[in-house]
């Protein structure tokens, strides 16, 4: 049979597209995988016209030369060509025939598998294998675990999704294979770690979740959490608890850690978290949703109750970060700071987080314990007036009525005496609280610039009253301090004459009783100073507070807690005083 001239030229036919591409066949070259004998895959090139070049992959590989694949590409046209004249007759005399499809190929883009990293392939493990769901737990250690400080990965410190390593106590940032906490189970070998966010455990590398209820003890540890009956009852009934070591302690009174300079930030975190209503918002309520300042602060409250604790001491490093962050390092842990200026910042600060009003009062937790009102009268002081007449209020004369609103109030001493005793003694001047009180009688008045003001409370007052008893002051030159000793009673403060009647709201001649919850006080304490000056002196600040549930007085410096004496509270130098108001209906008890 003779051999038809072609219809159409070779140009033509070959620029057709073929029902198979050409990636599709060249591809079809043996992979790595279908040679089992070769040591490793050959070296990528970059295609020419649909084909691998041959340079430099035929070392120890069957892979065909360049003129072999020229070769094959002629007969495979030749066969296309035949292919379509027959098709083309059997289309003229009507026959139809399906062309058969090559079979499906998996196509991968060498660029992206050029791209892939080799982490990507690694697998992961969604449970711990069977029989092996205890794996690692017995290398943690829970001596080093201390979840007290700042979460940062001690890496990048960064502070997002970081977890804590519970064999070495690091903070590390992610669980990922290119994360810091997987490289570190992998090259140190410490395999379990817990989400500080989350409080979920996880073995690395493999990457599975441990769920064990050997390890709820660090979850407690982590992020502490009392139920509801437990909060209410705290200061009802006397607990006792033991650390790690065996160490006994008191859930509730427990030292607090004075990193550098940071004494006075913790006398007055021990004495808020000892305010029953500001202890059960904060320990109870969901403030998932509120700032950092107000979430680090309920955490530290938690952990001074928490009675599953590793040791007897917390530290308050987190929240005063924040703090010193938030006032623009006006309070920090490297500089000692007044324990009333710090109480100020952080109660208008925490009321402003809590959503409270700048306007409106009783907006947030914080209003509704400390805030009062009270009423200002003040009048102008005339040229005329004699030393002993500028505090007299003069009926002519108009007068000035104020009514603001407060959280605490500020009680000033008389001046301390200049000179020593006969005995050559150093005096130590006494006055009662009641004394430094009367400024809010209504009657005595005080010298204001140029005006002469007087002070009365007005109902109803606030649950808890903060006295600040003013010590320091400071002139052009120095800063003075009254050692005055301010006497006063533990139990049963009566409030009822400071207080302008209202018999809508109190009956008129009922006292008004407050009882003592904290009082943090000052001692000045001699250092060697080799200045011209000689001797300095450094401050130190404690806080008393009272143990509700054994009626006992404890006071906490820094990391110690020690008993003290009722009889002996008042010999130290109160600055700082928390008063609770008694419920209708309770006895006077003991002065």
């Amino acid at each position: 049979m003779t051999k038809r001239p072609a219809e159409e030229t070779l140009e033509d036919v070959t620029s057709k597209d073929s029902p198979v591409s050409k990636k599709a066949r060249t591809t079809a070259f043996p992979t790595a995988q279908e040679q089992p004998n070769r040591l490793s895959p050959p070296t990528r090139s970059e295609p020419v016209n649909g084909h691998r070049l041959a340079d430099g992959v035929r070392n120890g590989y069957d892979v065909p030369s360049v003129a072999d694949q020229e070769e094959e590409e002629g007969k495979e046209e030749e066969e296309e060509e035949e292919e379509e004249e027959e098709k083309k007759e059997e289309e003229e005399n009507g026959e139809v025939h399906e062309v058969p499809q090559p079979p499906q190929t998996q196509q991968v883009d060498d660029d992206q598998d050029e791209d892939q990293s080799a982490f990507t392939a690694i697998s992961r493990q969604n449970a711990p294998t069977e029989g092996y769901s205890d794996l690692y737990l017995d290398t943690i250690d829970r001596s080093v675990l201390d979840f007290d400080f700042e979460k940062l990965c001690s890496v990048s410190l960064s502070n997002i999704n970081v977890y804590a390593c519970l064999v070495c106590g690091k903070y590390y940032q992610g669980r990922g294979p290119r994360s810091h906490a997987y490289f570190h189970a992998l090259e140190i070998g410490h395999h379990v770690y817990v989400n500080m966010q989350t409080k979920k455990v996880y073995v690395l590398p493999e990457g599975y979740e441990v769920k064990s209820k050997s390890l709820e003890d660090i979850k407690c540890v982590v992020d502490p959490r009392l139920p509801k009956h437990e909060v209410m009852i705290l200061d009802k009934v006397a607990k006792t608890a033991w650390d790690l070591s065996g160490k006994e302690y008191r859930p509730g009174f427990v030292g607090m850690n004075n990193i550098k300079e940071n004494d006075y930030f913790n006398a007055v975190i021990q004495a808020l978290a000892h305010i029953p209503p500001l202890r059960t918002f904060f320990m109870l309520e969901d403030l998932s949703s509120k700032s950092e300042l107000v979430q680090r602060f309920s955490v530290l409250v938690r952990k001074i109750w928490n009675t599953r604790a590793f040791k007897t001491h917390v530290s308050p490093h987190e929240l005063i970060q924040q703090v010193s962050r938030q006032s623009n390092k006006k309070f920090d842990l490297l500089h000692q700071s007044d324990p009333v200026d710090f109480l100020s910042w952080f109660l208008n600060n925490m009321h402003l987080a809590l959503g409270g009003s700048k306007t409106k009062p009783g907006t947030s937790i914080i209003h509704r314990v400390f805030q009062g009102k009270l009423k200002v009268e003040s009048q102008q002081i005339t040229a005329k007036a004699d030393a002993g007449d500028r505090l007299r209020f003069e009926e002519a004369a108009e007068v000035i009525v104020e009514t603001m609103r407060y959280l605490m109030l500020t009680l000033d001493l008389p001046a301390a005496p200049l000179f020593q005793d006969e005995l050559d003694r150093n005096i130590i001047p006494q006055v009662p609280l009641i004394s430094i009180l009367s400024k809010y009688d209504g009657v005595k008045a005080q010298e204001h610039l140029s005006m002469r003001k007087r002070y009365r409370l007005l109902h109803p007052l606030p649950s808890f009253l903060l006295f600040h008893i003013k010590r320091f002051s400071k002139n052009k030159f120095i800063s003075e301090r009254n050692p005055t000793i301010v006497t006063f009673p533990v139990r049963s403060l009566d409030m009822s004459p400071y207080v302008e009647p209202n018999p809508s709201l109190h009956p008129p001649g009922e006292p008004i009783w407050y009882d003592l919850v904290a009082n943090v006080t000052h001692e000045a304490v001699r250092t060697r100073d080799d200045s011209v000056e000689g001797e300095a002196e450094r401050k130190v600040w404690r806080v008393q507070m009272r143990d509700r549930a054994r009626d006992e007085w404890l006071q906490v410096q820094d990391l110690f807690v020690e008993r003290v004496a009722t009889e002996t509270l008042f010999t130290k130098e109160s600055y700082l005083m928390v008063w609770e108001r008694r419920k209708e209906g309770k006895g006077k008890g003991k002065a």
